[in-house]
């Protein structure tokens, strides 16, 4: 039998019960994961792989891959301006806050919505290239079914909770796959180890990049309704593996889960799978399930805080992960300095000096929300 035709492998139940042991070991509340070659497209294990789930930040991913599609045809640039819309600097937090009518370029939006996971600039990439979320919701969902993404549908482009916004973790790797392989060049987007917007300095949320080797990306996700998502990727060697875990009870739990995955993956081989795309269901779709009971509660919040340390930071005890020896690596970002983008002949952008530059509104911590946050 295929690996991937059983509910959990052996070796997925030995590394999750004992490497990442914590808080996971089988337990029902485990949700969906996905382990997959990247270059092969083959998977190589998975656990409820066609469940439907909120996927909460990683929404995204789409919302990138919508704007990278738009630079390939010619309707948008890295250079394009991105305004921030009334409607947009009314989401709630993670944001950075920017004043309405302030504007910065495509390219920076981008890295800050992989990065910070900033709502109001998802929202506001979707207002200005489309003109309104829903039609942007309307090509992220046209796009998810033209990459075989079945069991997808979007409504928004930051990923804060509505029932209707769902998918999987089979359609969300045939999406990772999609951005590594179509557009290789946006690479550097998702490894960017942190940003600095005027004196404040935020680290990448995927607590992969920098403690385990070879992790290049790629986004966190956060809402009650979803418990904490996490899509990594990692190259090892000239071979990129991709690790899709959802409905994780803490930080902590996704991202041991994520690099225990990814360890074993590399002792074996890419090539054996089935091809994601040839997947079959084993049964009916079930979900999407709203998980709130278990992850936005004082109960379940004072369980979480025990994976911090004094300073609050988080602690990991995966034997596959390492503590990030040196300060992360930063990259500047902030508006556009008279509110315009001024492009220049030869295509770039004047930027000049960055201005009106507020500090980001940090996400509550945990806070037990109806309408959750994205991150």
């Amino acid at each position: 039998m295929n690996i991937v035709d059983l509910k959990r492998p052996v070796w997925a139940k030995l590394l999750i019960a004992g490497a990442v042991a914590l808080v996971m070991s089988a337990s029902a509340s485990a949700g969906p994961y996905l382990l997959m070659d990247v270059g092969s497209g083959r998977v190589i294990a998975q656990e409820d792989a066609f469940t439907r789930w909120h996927p909460a930040s990683l929404t995204k991913l789409m919302t990138g891959y919508v704007a990278f599609r738009m630079i390939q045809n010619g309707d948008a640039m890295l250079q394009t301006p991105i305004t921030i819309t009334a409607a947009a600097a009314k989401l709630p937090p993670a944001k950075m806050g920017y004043p309405v009518g302030s504007q910065l370029t495509l390219e920076t939006a981008l890295k800050i919505i992989m990065v910070k996971s900033a709502n109001d600039v998802a929202r506001s990439i979707a207002d200005s290239l489309a003109g309104s979320e829903e039609l942007f919701a309307a090509w992220m969902n046209a796009e998810a079914g033209r990459l075989g993404m079945r069991d997808t549908h979007f409504v928004n482009a930051h990923g804060l909770h509505t029932p209707q916004q769902y998918t999987t973790a089979r359609d969300l790797a045939i999406l990772t796959r999609a951005i590594r392989t179509e557009f290789p060049q946006y690479a550097g987007l998702f490894s960017i180890e942190g940003i600095q917007s005027g004196k404040s300095k935020m680290p990448n949320g995927n607590p992969l990049v920098g403690r385990f080797p070879g992790t290049d990306g790629m986004k966190t996700g956060y809402i009650c309704a979803s418990g904490f998502n996490l899509i990594s990727t990692a190259t090892r060697n000239g071979r990129t593996l991709a690790v899709v875990v959802l409905g994780s009870l803490s930080q902590t739990e996704r991202a041991e889960t994520a690099a225990a995955l990814l360890a074993e993956g590399f002792k074996r081989g890419g090539g054996s799978g089935v091809p994601i795309t040839n997947m079959q269901r084993t049964a009916n779709v079930s979900g999407p399930y709203d998980i709130s009971k278990s992850i936005c509660t004082a109960e379940a919040a004072a369980k979480r805080s025990e994976k911090r340390d004094k300073q609050g930071r988080l602690v990991f005890s995966s034997p596959h992960m390492s503590p990030m020896t040196r300060e992360p690596r930063l990259v500047q970002v902030g508006l556009l300095s008279s509110g315009v983008a001024a492009v220049k002949p030869n295509g770039k952008v004047a930027i000049g000096q960055m201005v009106n530059v507020p500090l980001p509104t940090p996400r509550p911590d945990y806070t037990p929300l109806a309408y959750g946050q994205g991150g």
